[in-house]
């Protein structure tokens, strides 16, 4: 029998209900981005290089000043987290405003690169370490790319898929099916598969039959919610997602770090780092705890090395506190690889 508490939970969970009007102007806000996505589907590819970086920057000046309450927890985020390497307003809105022009660059490169042949994608994106995910595949259960929402991260699935590597994304799907679909078809055609993340029962089935098929599962672990493992992130303490941790311990999967940064001439290059070594006692609950730890020092790590490429909306005010007596963070305890 589910006790008080936890029958209160399942009623805060619950979502509420949605009027027609609601439903009706949802539907209304999808066709428009479905309609719009798929004119910047058939488009984009076909312009010239200046006229895609036109369109970026001037998206990216424009939301940046429309989405002005983004802009603002973002900046928070990143005085709590690297104020005394941005001591100042000034420097910090500098990385803020190249942070947001990397998040709409993402956006133009991620539809520009759907219909690219695939030798020219490879072409394009180098990848750094490859001989660190062939190593965890040889092992044949499988590989966690553990990755945040760092560069252009929606790249990775369609980069590795190029290099005939097979690879599966879990994504959250929007609410509207035929928008979901279509999301699915264009993943299909670069090359990715698609575990939703929701219901859980069913992601988790869909999770497991990709890794024992050996396939590359990308999980984007910075979303730091309320039901989490705390962890010290950035000095703050946050709940870190508890599945990446799990899922390795409960299949014996390889769990390594997968980013996609550009450097200064905007080439992108997808860095691969080494299999973490898990922290495995036999006690559960502790494995987990203390292994969501590693990579979150992992995630902080590579952050730390390209914050102007990560958006800053990982953590709410709200949901991370400095840590009591903690010591300005001068570093990153590299962990065990």
């Amino acid at each position: 029998m589910p006790s008080p508490r936890e029958k209160k939970l399942r009623r805060l969970k619950k979502p509420p209900k949605r009027g027609p009007v609601t439903v009706a102007f949802d539907g209304f806000r999808y066709r428009v981005g479905e309609y719009c996505l798929r004119g910047f589907v058939n488009v984009l590819p076909r312009l010239p290089a200046r006229a895609l970086s036109m369109l970026t920057g001037a998206t990216s000046r424009a939301t940046f000043g429309m989405l002005w309450r983004y802009r603002s927890r973002m900046e928070r985020n990143l005085e709590l987290a690297m104020g005394s390497e941005f001591p100042t307003r000034s420097e910090r809105m500098n990385v803020l405003r190249r942070a947001w022009r990397n998040f709409a660059q993402c956006l133009v490169e991620t539809v520009f690169f759907m219909h690219l042949p695939r030798p020219r994608l490879v072409s394009l994106v180098a990848i750094d370490g490859e001989e660190h995910l062939k190593r965890a595949l040889a092992k044949g259960k499988g590989v966690i790319a553990l990755s945040a929402h760092l560069g252009n991260f929606t790249t990775i699935g369609p980069r590795l898929a190029a290099s005939g590597y097979a690879f599966t994304a879990i994504v959250k799907q929007p609410r509207d099916r035929r928008f979901a679909d279509m999301m699915d078809r264009y993943r299909a055609d670069a090359g990715v598969a698609t575990v939703s993340a929701k219901p859980r029962r069913d992601a988790a089935r869909g999770v497991l039959k990709a890794l024992r098929a050996n396939h590359v599962v990308l999980v984007i672990a910075d979303e730091f919610k309320s039901g989490g493992v705390p962890v010290e992130f950035f000095g703050l303490d946050s709940p870190a997602p508890r599945g990446p941790a799990t899922l390795a311990l409960r299949t014996g999967a390889a769990v390594v770090p997968m980013y996609m940064t550009r450097d200064a001439a905007d080439r992108l290059t997808l860095h691969v780092d080494p299999e973490i070594e898990l922290i495995e006692t036999g006690d559960m609950e502790a494995d987990v705890a203390a292994n969501t730890a590693v990579f979150t020092r992992h995630l902080e790590r590579i952050i730390r090395r390209h914050p102007e490429q990560w958006n800053w909306l990982g953590f709410k005010r709200a949901d991370s506190r400095p840590r009591k007596n903690a010591e300005p963070a001068q570093g990153v305890e590299e962990p065990n690889a």
